[in-house]
Order: C-alpha cells, then structure tokens, then sequence
C-alpha cells in the first residue's frame, strides 16, 4: 500500500489491522484515552507491517530486498508507504528514538533464515529483539517520563513473545523455525515438532512448561513497572499482560499440548480477567509506587546490548 493517509484514515487503517491481527491488544485499548489508544494502535499497526515484511513475503529474496529498503526510509525518516510513513510520522510525534526500531527490524530479518535457537540467552536476546523493543516504544507512545519502566517494559515484551513461541510452536515449525531452544528439547529440527512422536510431544511438552513458567517470571517484572505509567494506561496494560497470561494458562492447564488446537482466550474469559485485575491490583501499593528495584538477571542475556530510549 503507498501514499499517504490523512490522521483519521491512517488511525482507522491501524485499528483493522488491530482489530484482525491482535484481538487482545485491541480489547485492553479501549482502557486508554483516545490520544494513548489512537497512537498505541498505530504502533501496533506499524509493528506489525514490519514482522509481516519476514512472514508475507514471497520469498526471501524479496524480504531481504524490502527489509534493507525499509532500513534505510527508517534511517532517513519519509517513506512513501502508507504505513510505514505512519509509522515514521509516530516515531516523530513521540520521540521514539531509532535504536529500538533497528533493534526490531533485526529481529524479524533473522526469521529469514532457518532457526533453531540453541540455549535461553539466545532466545531471550531475540524476544527482545522483536517484542522488548515493542515495550520500549511503548513508553514513548504513553508518555512515560520515568527512565525506571524502561527495564520492566522490555520485560512485558519478552513475556508476551515467550508466550507466543509456546503457543505457536507447530505454526513456527511450519515455517522453518524451532525457537525451544536445544538446550531443552536437544536438535530436533522443525519437521519433528509437527508431527511427533510419543517421545518428542513429551519432551517439547517439557520444553514449554518450562518456558511459560520463565515468562511467568519477566510477566511478573513487567507488572511491577505499571507505577511508572499514566493512571489510565496502568489499567489498559495490566488487562493486555493478564489477557495474554490467560494463553500461558491455557496451555499450562494441558501441560503444554500445543498441537490439539491453538490456545486462546475467549471473550468471557477476555472479561473475567479484565475484572479480576482491575479490581484486585488497584488495591496493591505497587500498582501506584515502586516497591522493589528491577531484578538485573533478568536481563544477562543483554549485557553488552545498546539499548536506546
């Protein structure tokens, strides 16, 4: 899609790609204001049209070519597509700074290649390649002031894109990609994980239990930064984190069985978790102050990264 959009075409544009692509993110948006909920929509529409560079393309050549291409309208700030121009007006209106935008591009390049992940810091340092970024740009959009939710929003990031690799295994193998890494479920290739065997559904099943209960960990991390945010984003997301908890439940609940059919959350539950947070965490003091400094171990695998805000 090219030219421009004027702001009420590009923001109506965003929400249909919301809307079909990222139903839990579009029920918790309705918490924010509409100044937080118009640009958070937007980021998401502009995250998503650079993941999709990686799995729409029409073969690898071609996202190779379009992903440089699309570096270098980021490096230079103007596009002519429509939504990544959008996406580059937002970067502009928010002072998003670049790093974290390179950082994503990064990460969804890499999916060009086969991928068989080989141990967690590897795994850890690509979740925040294409989700913590995401959480840094966050701030941005919400107007956070505060350089202590940064940690805690890459942390949000990384749990949500653990969860993701658990939920979509099969999908992900599918395509060429084993994100468990070796170290929990040895060098099983993709092809193995779609259709095992006794042995292998064991061991992956393993595999994702044991990732879910580490993203229960940086989930946990992520909620402990809600303090820093604007009064009304706290609410928007705290239900986005619980929402997408309630998927790591569901698979938890069929000790990782990833194969049945996709775990998801539906709209009575979407609204049974809404209520429980809302009405429970408000009540807790660290929903509205800093309670414990943010654990440094959760961040090893990034030592050595720049990571910009």
């Amino acid at each position: 899609m090219s030219g421009i959009l004027s702001p009420n075409e590009a923001v109506k544009h965003a929400d249909t790609v919301l809307a079909s692509k990222g139903r839990s993110f579009h029920w918790a948006r309705h918490l924010l204001g509409q100044k937080h909920a118009e640009r958070a929509t937007r980021l998401y529409a502009f995250c998503r049209y650079l993941d999709d560079l990686t799995d729409e393309a029409s073969s690898t050549s071609v996202a190779r070519t379009k992903l440089a291409s699309v570096r270098e309208e980021i490096l230079n700030g103007k596009s002519r597509d429509t939504s990544l121009s959008d996406g580059l007006a937002l970067v502009r209106e928010c002072g998003i700074p670049v790093g974290p935008i390179l950082d994503l591009v990064r990460g969804t390049s890499s999916d060009l290649e086969r991928v068989c992940v080989g141990d967690l810091p590897e795994l850890i340092r690509y979740c925040y390649r294409v989700a913590g970024t995401v959480g840094l740009m966050m701030c941005r959009v919400l107007d956070v002031e505060s350089h202590s939710a940064f940690p805690h929003a890459i942390d949000l990031g990384i749990a949500m894109q653990l969860t993701n690799i658990c939920r979509d295994v099969v999908e992900d193998a599918s395509m060429g990609r084993r994100y468990l890494p070796a170290t929990l479920v040895g060098d099983l290739t993709p092809e193995e994980l779609i259709h095992p065997d006794s042995v292998v559904r064991s061991k992956v099943s393993a595999a994702i239990l044991n990732l879910l209960h580490l993203a229960d960990e940086y989930y946990k991390s992520g909620e402990a930064g809600l303090c820093y945010l604007p009064v009304r984003a706290r609410g928007a997301i705290l239900v986005a984190s619980r929402i997408y908890r309630g998927i790591g439940t569901a698979l938890l609940d069929r000790e990782g069985d990833c194969w049945s059919n996709r775990a998801m959350v539906s709209a009575p539950q979407k609204a049974f978790l809404s209520f429980t947070a809302l009405t429970s965490q408000p009540l807790k003091r660290s929903f509205w102050s800093p309670t414990a400094a943010h654990c440094a171990e959760l961040h090893a695998a990034l030592e050595g990264f720049t990571i910009s805000t």
